[in-house]
């Protein structure tokens, strides 16, 4: 039962012991896995097994919760109350601030030091929440996105709803996404993209495309298409293929961060963030996930040949996401935090407004 996985976070929480909980886009079973101790677990070179929790800048710790005690539940959507929909409007400040910064990348971009940047802020919410409690809510309005709440007593605590996947793999099999593009599906019952949104979603597949060949034997890309990730729409193309031996560090690196956290080029998108942001993304727009996990599959899947199958093969596989749309729980307080693509064909108040919106996602479920 559901209940019985709340109640051995809910202990592992009392005891101030690292546990993860999180579900699969348009998946009702809820995993959990959970830390005999308190040691932090880092990550070396990607060949470990656990739930990996990295940051935005690589250079920083990346932790991983081992899997020492694994448990699953399944999630039925009326274990909680639906969430209601009650905001609190940003300050003339956080506004001011934020136009300002856009103002900044908008004449790096006209200098041509800059193609595209991401760039983002925290919303600061002075509330008290009980975070297993939260992450019911979080599950009840996002079933169809990857929903987690994750917490270490060294680190901190986490919970998220993220649409987009950063890497899955099955062996040397891969798939990967560009994501791009945020419209508000109470404005738009159906996605109008302008130029700006499309020019934007293009440099996100070519710059994965790119970064893909040099450790890929082959990479497939799908047809752009429209997709809803609770009150949002964006837009999305998947790429595929295969990578070469002993490759996924360097191909999981030579993807992140992605122009659609970060910008392009990389490094100069990267200095002005941090130049211009003023604060530490930490563990936003990072990624997170599950890495190495063996699968078994059968090596014959003709069922004529019924001999033969009973030979299968064990293969490594990882489904990480980007930490997007997301927050952190501190003792009174919660930071949500939110950002979005700035190109020379931004105009400032839609890039707030886009920020706005996709602040309602952690809010709505906060504010209940």
């Amino acid at each position: 039962m559901l209940q019985d996985l709340i109640d051995r976070a809910t202990e592992a929480w009392q005891d101030r012991a690292p546990f993860v909980l999180y579900s699969k886009p348009n998946d009702l079973l809820v995993n959990g896995i959970f830390q005999k101790n308190s040691q932090l677990h880092l990550v070396k070179d990607f060949t470990e097994t656990g739930f990996l929790f990295a940051p935005f800048d690589l250079e920083s710790d990346i932790v991983l919760i081992p899997t020492d005690e694994m448990l699953s539940a399944e999630f039925q959507t009326d274990d909680v109350d639906k969430v209601k929909e009650q905001f609190s409007l940003p300050s003339d400040a956080e506004r001011d601030d934020y136009l300002r910064m856009i103002q900044n990348a908008i004449s790096e971009l006209n200098s041509g030091n800059l193609k595209k940047v991401v760039l983002s802020r925290k919303v600061n919410v002075e509330q008290k929440v009980t975070p297993l409690e939260l992450y019911l809510k979080v599950l009840a309005a996002y079933p169809k996105a990857f929903c987690y709440v994750w917490h270490h007593p060294k680190v901190g605590t986490w919970i998220g709803a993220t649409p987009e996947i950063l890497l899955k793999s099955q062996g040397r099999e891969f798939t990967t996404m560009s994501l791009a593009g945020t419209q508000s599906v109470e404005e738009y019952p159906q996605p109008q993209w302008t130029s700006k949104e499309l020019n934007e979603q293009q440099m996100v597949t070519d710059y994965i495309s790119d970064a893909m060949k040099n450790t890929s034997i082959t990479v497939k890309t799908s047809d752009l298409e429209s997709i809803q990730a609770g009150s949002l729409w964006h837009l999305r193309t998947k790429l595929s293929g295969r990578f070469e031996p002993r490759q996924f560090e360097s191909i999981l690196k030579a993807i992140h961060p992605t122009p659609a956290v970060c910008g392009i080029p990389m490094q100069n998108a990267k200095d002005f963030i941090h130049q211009n942001e003023n604060y530490d993304r930490s563990f936003y727009t990072g990624f997170l996930g599950e890495l190495n996990f063996k699968k078994e599959n059968s090596r014959n899947r003709n069922r004529k040949n019924q001999e033969n199958s009973a030979y299968k093969t064990i293969q490594n596989t990882s489904e990480l996401f980007v930490n997007l749309r997301c927050m952190q729980i501190f003792q009174n307080r919660v930071e949500i935090y939110v950002g979005g693509g700035i190109t020379s064909e931004s105009k400032p108040e839609l890039e707030w407004e886009e920020t706005v919106n996709k602040s309602k996602t952690m809010l709505k479920v906060l504010m209940t």
